[in-house]
């Protein structure tokens, strides 16, 4: 693995702080693949941003998918479960573990791979794969986004979808006053929300790069969803959290309310190609 002293620097601080969250966590504890949770997105919605997501991709089965900081492999598990073929790749080696023994809890090893690495210094096969899918992973890799994409588009297929799920920054004055809440989230050193400019970066690379917005009131889902599991709670609380997504749908769709969402889907093609909207 070849870098500058700073890469490898960040990129320490980065697996330090991920194999961290993993000690002490095992592939038995978490468990195979939530059943629940492949019924779910088998037949996505448009509501929720993962399920915007996997409808876009329309239909996973046979498609060879890149699953970038890819963690514990909770989506490498889903997407092998909705029929890709998934190369799932993270700097965490504790997180890549505990991924490769839930793939074979869940028995799912033969349609998944792991790779224990920097994305932006993998050596990933060149136009090998036919969508790039990223879960709240670019605002971790600021420092080296545009390197990182153009990695990233060398992997995909002519026409391969690349899509994002991040946290975005679009309104400076509801950023402060998040701040003023006191409300605990886990964070990594150099880590913050994608602004305008880092969007613009990824446009450079994915040219015909849309958005749409989510979270809004949706994030008052974290007092509805404890512990983010909407596939368990309760029926009250699933219809709670889909109310909120389905406000926030209708109030994020007008230029002026969108930058008040807290989290965008980033979506477009490695090259020209049609559309699955």
């Amino acid at each position: 693995m070849e870098g500058t002293a700073a890469d490898v620097a960040r990129w320490q601080k980065e697996a330090d702080f991920f194999d961290r969250w993993a000690a002490g966590k095992s592939a038995e504890q978490l468990g195979p693949i939530d059943r629940k949770v492949v019924a779910r997105y088998r037949i996505p919605g448009r509501i929720h941003a993962k399920e915007f997501c996997c409808q876009l991709v329309g239909g996973f089965e046979g498609k060879r998918v890149l699953d970038l900081g890819c963690g514990e492999g909770e989506n490498s598990l889903l997407l092998a479960s909705l029929g890709a073929r998934v190369t799932g790749i993270d700097v965490s080696p504790h997180a890549i573990e505990l991924a490769r023994a839930r793939a074979k809890l869940s028995g799912l090893d033969s349609a998944t791979e792991f790779i224990c690495s920097p994305i932006e210094a993998a050596r990933l096969p060149e136009q090998a794969f036919d969508v790039i899918w990223g879960d709240n992973i670019l605002h971790h890799l600021l420092p080296v986004l545009d390197g990182t994409l153009e990695a990233v588009t060398r992997c995909a297929r002519r026409g391969a979808l690349l899509v994002f799920m991040e946290p975005t920054n679009l309104n400076p004055t509801l950023r402060r006053i998040r701040f003023l809440v006191p409300v605990h989230t886990e964070a990594t050193p150099g880590e913050r929300p994608l602004e305008r400019g880092d969007i613009a970066i990824i446009a450079r690379h994915v040219p015909d790069l849309r958005r749409r917005h989510f979270s809004f009131l949706g994030r008052l889902t974290r007092f509805l969803l404890p512990d983010f599991s909407y596939e368990n709670a309760s029926l009250l609380r699933r219809l709670a959290t889909d109310a909120l997504a389905v406000i926030d749908a209708a109030l994020l769709r007008f230029p002026k309310v969108e930058t008040l969402g807290g989290m965008s889907v980033l979506y477009g093609h490695a090259s020209p190609g049609p559309m699955n909207t």
